[in-house]
This record gives structure tokens, C-alpha cells and sequence, in this order.
């Protein structure tokens, strides 16, 4: 298993369940500070609009994720709710609780008055409504990748730090040779990498069946393959001071939210992390591993502004934190899930555009159950290899992608 974010965390995780012997290699080892997967919460949520597929994922992911906090006694997700602000109603709005009707998930639409009353911190406009999902939260993602591993190596399972790249891929061009078209070929090893003092050099790493979800670093990995397929986009991150003695933007005092118009989102306060603010949209063409994490001051001046009309009693607050993350968008938002063409042992999972954190633990499940029990036919058409590809970079809008 190549990479230790949150679906192949989650992936090693059920396979080492079932039996297999798991290696979780992850360049910078889980939860580190470049990872998608990284940071302190993501939110869960369950609207999806038409991709319901990703709604009944949310919907197993959530068993797991309260099964395993008790398992393994330690808190991973906070049941604070979920708000969606919205303008009027959409397609996206009425598909989504056609799907919230089916899993029997709760929800209920609040008026502007009716958010007034029950959240006071946020101010609507009077045309504004909001689709609550008081089964919804967020969850902490750092702590949680972390405890995924530490389970892995719980049951057995190994977690090393490196970097791996297949022959005949990457861009570093090393150890290249030709793929063969027509019956696929089965790998046997992958070249790894790691670099340190007492540590460098290069080894083989050998299996029989190879995953690779390396989440940002996927297009460099399989240019051919996802070089177009998935866009890399940095995202402003900031949080937010409440004044003194203030508790009301604090979990569960106050849900998470997104504005369905804005694309601006967030989580209410937690552990030692402030009011959480940030933007769907974001630049693309940044780079995961060289990429220097300063959030920009356009971005910074964006979300006070956001932060002042939405929340007017945090209008001034100061900024108490700031981080850079990314994206690994794909044209339509779904993720990438499918065997490799030209190996049959090799399997691809990434392109989560920020929303796949929270089903990792079912998306690694299915995936797990490819792995063992065969059955690719059983992925849905939309996240195979061969779906839509971006013809520029420039092409991201996805809306109700958090």
C-alpha cells in the first residue's frame, strides 16, 4: 500500500482485518503535514446531490468511524451537525434529500428566522435557507490517519517511510521500461526511495498485489494515466480567535457549515484549533512536495470579509492560525478507483477534491474487497480510469465538492 492518507490508511486497515499481509508506505509517514489527509478536522456530511453513491459511503463511513473511536478509545468524530446555507432551492438541494430520505438520514429545512433562532452566531440573509443534517460533524483528520496506521501495525501489518514509483512511470524517469499493450502484466516490485541521514538509498519492494493512493502525487506517479485526469489546487486554510470566554463558535454549540453560493465552509472551534474558514475554489498547478505553504494575503482578505458578514460577531476576530493544503480535483469531483490497464495487480485510488476524506473508511472497504475478492466490473463507471479527463487545467468548477 502506497501511501497512508486516508484511503490507503483505510484500505490497509481492512485488509490487514482480512488477513493480508500489509506494507503501509507513505513518504513522510501518516498524518504529515503535506498530506491532503492532514490538518485537524474535514467535515462530515451527507448531501451529495446526485452522486448519492457518495452519501451511502458517507453513511457506512460513519458506522466505522464510531466503531473504531470505541475500539480504539480515542475521539475522531464530533457530532456537532451539519448546515448548508443555500440561496433558493436547486437540483442539488432536492436530490440531496431525496438520498437523505432513502439512508433515513434526518435533516430539516430552516428558514432565515429559523437559523436566527437556533444559531444566532450566523446571519442569513431573509431569501436564504439552510438544509441541516443534525447527524453530520466533522471529524479529526490528523489524529485520525495516525490511529489508522497505528492499528495496521497492530494487526500486523508494517508502516515505512519512503517514496515508490512503478517502472515505466514517473517523472523522474528512472528505471523505465516499456508497458506492453494488450493482456495485462503482473508487477512484481517497485523501486523505493528514501533519503536522510543513515537512511538513503534505494531498495525493491516486493508484493503481490500493489496499491497506490498517493492522493496529490498521483499525476507524477502515472502521468500517462492521471496527468490529466487530476489537478492539483492549493487551498488557503485559516482559523479564527473567538474572544475570551466565548463558547459559542465552539463544537457542539455551533455545526459545521458550507455555503452552497460562496463555496466558503468550515468547522466550529475544537481541541486547541480555532474557528476553521476557508474556500472550495482554489488555484491549480501547485505542487505537493516543493510547494511553500503561506497562505496569500488575497485569500486571507477574502474569508475576513466572508467572516464579518456570516458571522458579524467574529467581524475583527484575530487570526490565530493559518495552513496550506491541497486538493487533487478531478473534472466532476468523483474520485479515481480502478485497476491499473497494464497490470493486473496494481490498483489506483485517489482524486478525492476534497470531500473524500470522510467516506475513506467504506471506499477503503470496497476497495479491500477488490483487492481479495476480485469483481472490478462492481465499480461504478464515473470513477474508472477511463471517465472524463480535464482538457485544461484551468476546467475545476465542481460545486458541493468539502
Amino acid at each position: 500500500m502506497i501511501g497512508a492518507g486516508a484511503f490507503g490508511g483505510w484500505t490497509a486497515w481492512h485488509l490487514a482485518r482480512r488477513g493480508a499481509r500489509v506494507v503501509l508506505l507513505d513518504a513522510w509517514g501518516a498524518g504529515h503535514p503535506r498530506g491532503t489527509s492532514s490538518g485537524e478536522s474535514r467535515i462530515l456530511r451527507f448531501s451529495y446531490g446526485e452522486k448519492s453513491l457518495y452519501s451511502e459511503w458517507t453513511h457506512r463511513a460513519r458506522e466505522v468511524w464510531r466503531e473504531c473511536e470505541a475500539e480504539w478509545n480515542v475521539s475522531l468524530f464530533s457530532p456537532c451537525g451539519m448546515l448548508w446555507i443555500l440561496g433558493a432551492e436547486n437540483d442539488y438541494s432536492r436530490a440531496s434529500v431525496a438520498t437523505l430520505n432513502r439512508l433515513k438520514e434526518p435533516w430539516e429545512r430552516l428558514g432565515a428566522r429559523e437559523v436566527a433562532q437556533r444559531f444566532p452566531q450566523i446571519a442569513l440573509e431573509p431569501e436564504e435557507f439552510a438544509l441541516y443534517e443534525p447527524g453530520s460533524g466533522f471529524l479529526r483528520a490528523q489524529r485520525a490517519v495516525q490511529a489508522v496506521a497505528a492499528q495496521v501495525e497492530r494487526l500486523g501489518g508494517e508502516v515505512r517511510i519512503g517514496w515508490a514509483e512503478p517502472p515505466g512511470e514517473g517523472a523522474s524517469g528512472r528505471g523505465r521500461t516499456p508497458l506492453r499493450r494488450g493482456a495485462p502484466l503482473r508487477l512484481d516490485a517497485v523501486q523505493v526511495t528514501r533519503d536522510g541521514a543513515g537512511a538513503a538509498g534505494r531498495s525493491e519492494l516486493r508484493a503481490g498485489t500493489f496499491v497506490f493512493a498517493c492522493g496529490p502525487w498521483l499525476p507524477r506517479i502515472f502521468p500517462g494515466l492521471l496527468g490529466r485526469r487530476i489537478v492539483v489546487t492549493r487551498q488557503d486554510v485559516f482559523y479564527f480567535g473567538a474572544p475570551p470566554g466565548d463558547a459559542r463558535f465552539d463544537a457542539p454549540q455551533l455545526p459545521a457549515w458550507a455555503d452552497y453560493e460562496t463555496e466558503f465552509y468550515g468547522t466550529p472551534g475544537c481541541d486547541v484549533c480555532g474557528f476553521k474558514i476557508a474556500n472550495n475554489q482554489g488555484e491549480p498547478g501547485f505542487d505537493p512536495t516543493a510547494g511553500e505553504r503561506v497562505p496569500a494575503a488575497a485569500t486571507l482578505e477574502a474569508a475576513r470579509a466572508y467572516l464579518a458578514r456570516r458571522f458579524p460577531a467574529m467581524r475583527g476576530a484575530p487570526l490565530v492560525r493559518a495552513r496550506v493544503c491541497q486538493y487533487e480535483r478531478t473534472p466532476d469531483s468523483h474520485v479515481v478507483l480502478d485497476r491499473h490497464p497494464e497490470w493486473e495487480n496494481v490498483w489506483v485510488a485517489g482524486g478525492g477534491s476534497g470531500h473524500g476524506f470522510k467516506f475513506g473508511p467504506a471506499l477503503g472497504e470496497f476497495l479491500a474487497g477488490l483487492v481479495l475478492d476480485g469483481g472490478q466490473e462492481r465499480i461504478p463507471a464515473p470513477l474508472r480510469l477511463g471517465a472524463s479527463a480535464h482538457s485544461e487545467t484551468g476546467e475545476l468548477r465542481e460545486k458541493g465538492a468539502y
